[in-house]
């Protein structure tokens, strides 16, 4: 068993032999900042100020071999070697570093699937147990994959925990060769029972009173609508804007959706953006476009940022608001929709 030292927190955990340091913290309370836990995000990136770890397989796109001789690490992926090791967290959020929902094991039963798009697919469960399960709009949960011990995939819900018993809306993109969105087709349907473990994820609403930005890519569009549907409940008198960028009008879904939210909100702006074909409305890449809009509208000091979508998009907003714009990155909120393919593509 091993000490971890977590700072500037000032806090310590113990961590077995067996798990990693984040799997380490969640076990005992602690809300790390973390994304994919696959090593392939770099949202839970620390340093290593003392000790050694030994790290799972990982993309060499979220910690390069540079990096890694630098010292630096990932909490999802390193093991301890020493009984002694501190880190330094890069990233946290003071007023949410516990874990106000449990992670835990359930089981849920499929009672609705539903094609969106010709490879979105939204898959709503039914949990069964444990019966007082809880999540919080922006979190997540792993689901098993049938039939293949110890392997699982991440999705994010779109609803609300607002049903007895819970119910947990997936957006899920299909991918070839997925392990569940393969199973989407041909072995998922209604009645079939899986397993999960969640909720996890830091991506939820911040308390405020400035302007909400919004970016989001393919399957991005779950947490957004969880975001969404958050605001509404609460009756927020909150700017949103929301920028959803796909490739094609056939890739758009729930726009209509969308608009119902929107239109409860006290001012709400929706652009869906299309980055392969032309339309009537906007066209380019999605933080091009919500680029222009600060850069028209300004952007003001309290603005709070949530970006869903694949790396590349969620790295490249990143980079407008804060070298452009000048965005606090505490300010700025984000989940990375990675891929097991691309991490297997990559691994170190």
């Amino acid at each position: 068993m091993a000490r971890i030292a977590l700072e500037p927190i000032g806090e310590e955990i113990d961590c077995g032999e067996d798990e990693t340091v984040l799997d380490a913290a969640f076990r005992q309370g602690w809300s790390l900042a973390h994304g994919c836990r696959e090593g392939q995000c770099s949202a839970c990136k620390a340093y290593l100020l003392q000790g050694e770890v030994t790290l799972k397989p990982y993309s060499t796109f979220a910690l390069s071999e540079t990096e890694e001789e630098q010292g630096y690490t990932l909490l999802c992926r390193a093991m301890p070697d020493d009984e002694e090791v501190t880190v330094e967290l890069l990233h946290f959020d003071p007023d949410n570093l516990r874990l106000d929902v449990p992670i835990r094991d359930g089981r849920a039963k499929v009672v609705e699937l539903r094609e969106m798009t010709h490879d979105i697919t939204r898959l709503v469960l039914e949990v069964l147990e444990p019966a007082d399960f809880e999540f919080h709009p922006g979190h997540y949960v792993d689901l098993h994959v049938p039939g293949a011990e110890g392997e699982r995939r991440s999705f994010s819900m779109a609803n609300l925990p607002d049903t007895t018993p819970a119910r947990l809306e997936l957006i899920i993109k299909r991918y070839p060769g997925g392990k569940i969105s393969g199973l989407l087709e041909h072995g998922i349907e209604v009645g079939t029972e899986l397993d999960f473990t969640g909720p996890y994820g830091t991506f939820g609403l911040r308390d405020g009173d400035g302007p909400v930005l919004m970016i989001a890519g393919g399957s991005g569009m779950a947490p957004q609508l969880g975001l969404l549907r958050e605001l509404v409940r609460i009756g927020s008198p909150r700017e949103v804007r929301f920028f959803y960028g796909a490739r094609t009008q056939a890739d758009l879904f729930d726009l209509d959706l969308v608009e119902e939210l929107g239109a409860q909100l006290a001012d709400f702006r929706f652009v869906p953006v299309l980055s392969d074909e032309a339309w009537d409305g906007a066209t380019g890449f999605v933080h091009d476009v919500a680029d222009e809009h600060l850069k028209q509208h300004g952007t003001p000091d309290d603005l709070g940022a949530y970006l869903c979508g694949p790396p590349p998009m969620v790295d490249a907003a990143l980079e407008m608001l804060t070298d452009v714009h000048g965005v606090d990155e505490q300010r700025i909120h984000y989940d990375k929709f990675t891929t097991t393919a691309a991490a297997d593509g990559a691994a170190a």
